[in-house]
């Protein structure tokens, strides 16, 4: 069974790690602050998952980048070499301060994530769902209207592996292509937010503009 690593407990890392042990996959959960930080959701996660540091859950077969965007950099860069990335990012200037590169559309989110991961397989995952849904919305596969859920990416062997997670904790996962369209899911756009099938997902892809982003 896929091990999942989890750099960030907050909201979303914290929902990651619940909907993975509900499946049967092991978790290593670490944050800034210390695995001892980490003692009552652990509890909670039970005997598939355990505290680490961020080398302990870069080490996992997935590992979900879930800290803010100003964060990602403090993160050392070689420390998920080789690793398939789920990057959950969104840029928020007030909170990130200003990224002039995603300022000016140079890069996208996670063509920033992947230019500073250098060595690593990154994938767009869980950005635009609200932490409660992931497993609250979570249904079986092949159930009708399924909410579906995008991965982007530059290395089709790390977006299957991003997809087979999806579709294994509750969700279908739609293929928006490389990094370099990732912005079609950022805040603002359509689909960033409300609950879509795999049918709707990909009109709401189709029809974002550069213009809808915040």
């Amino acid at each position: 069974m896929t091990t999942l690593g989890l750099i960030g407990a907050g909201n979303i890392g914290s929902q990651l790690a619940r909907a993975a042990v509900a499946h049967g996959y092991d978790v290593v959960v670490s944050n800034s602050r210390g695995p001892e930080s980490l003692t009552e959701l652990i509890l909670e996660l039970g005997e598939h998952a355990t505290a680490g540091t961020p080398a302990d859950a870069a080490a996992a077969d997935l590992v979900a980048v879930a800290v803010p965007l100003k964060d990602v950099r403090s993160i050392p860069a070689d420390l998920l070499a080789g690793k398939i990335v789920l990057d959950t990012s969104n840029y928020y200037p007030r909170r990130d301060g200003a990224i002039s590169p995603l300022d000016t559309g140079e890069m996208t989110v996670s063509e920033f994530v992947q230019a500073h991961f250098a060595d690593a397989r990154v994938v767009k995952a869980f950005n635009h769902i609200q932490a409660p849904a992931i497993t609250g919305d979570a249904q079986s596969a092949r159930t009708a209207e399924r909410r579906a859920l995008i991965v982007a990416g530059d290395d089709d062997d790390a977006k299957r592996a991003v997809a087979e997670f999806m579709n294994t904790i509750g969700f279908d996962a739609l293929d928006i292509g490389p990094l370099s369209e990732s912005w079609r899911i950022d805040a603002g756009t359509p689909a960033f937010g409300p609950r879509r099938d795999l049918e709707e997902l990909e009109i709401d892809i189709a029809q974002a503009t550069r213009a809808d982003r915040r």
